[in-house]
């Protein structure tokens, strides 16, 4: 976690850095841009700037995060260690379903209603039932069948 910190660190810098030298590239190759002329083409300028320094204060937002996180758990975890085997992270890493086509399905349901998006909503709107039915099947699927409990 601490290779973590640092490097949203470095990017949130990255990303500042970019940002500043994003508005002074633009002033050196167009310096009328900022007389603020109306009908000058500013948009690119502002559209830039904003993507670039909404970008390091969400890099910065993490690292912040990430930097409290590592100072509560009271400790270096085994990936911060040099002399750490593979063994020593905690092997239980969550319950996943093997051999689960439900995912396949819900992945599959969700694209048809992001494409439903771009060609038409009725497209959209026969996707919706699929997702549904997935997530009740993916979300109900060991306590039926071969895995039921």
């Amino acid at each position: 976690m601490k290779a973590n910190v640092g490097l949203f660190w470095l990017l949130s810098g990255f990303f500042a850095l970019s940002a500043v030298l994003y508005g002074v590239w633009f002033y050196l190759d167009d310096p009328e841009t900022f007389s603020w002329i109306e009908g000058r083409d500013t948009v690119g300028l502002w559209t830039g700037l904003i993507a670039l320094g909404l970008s390091a204060i969400l890099a910065g937002f993490v690292a912040f995060y990430l930097g409290k996180v590592k100072n509560a758990q009271g400790g270096d975890l085994p990936e911060d260690t040099l002399t750490a085997e593979i063994d020593d992270a905690d092997p239980e890493l969550g319950h996943f379903s093997p051999w689960s086509w439900w995912p396949i399905v819900l992945g599959a349901g969700i694209a048809v209603i992001f494409v439903g998006l771009a060609v038409g909503p009725w497209l959209a709107m026969f996707a919706f039932p699929i997702v549904l039915i997935a997530i009740v099947g993916w979300t109900f699927e060991y306590y039926r069948g071969y895995f039921g409990h």
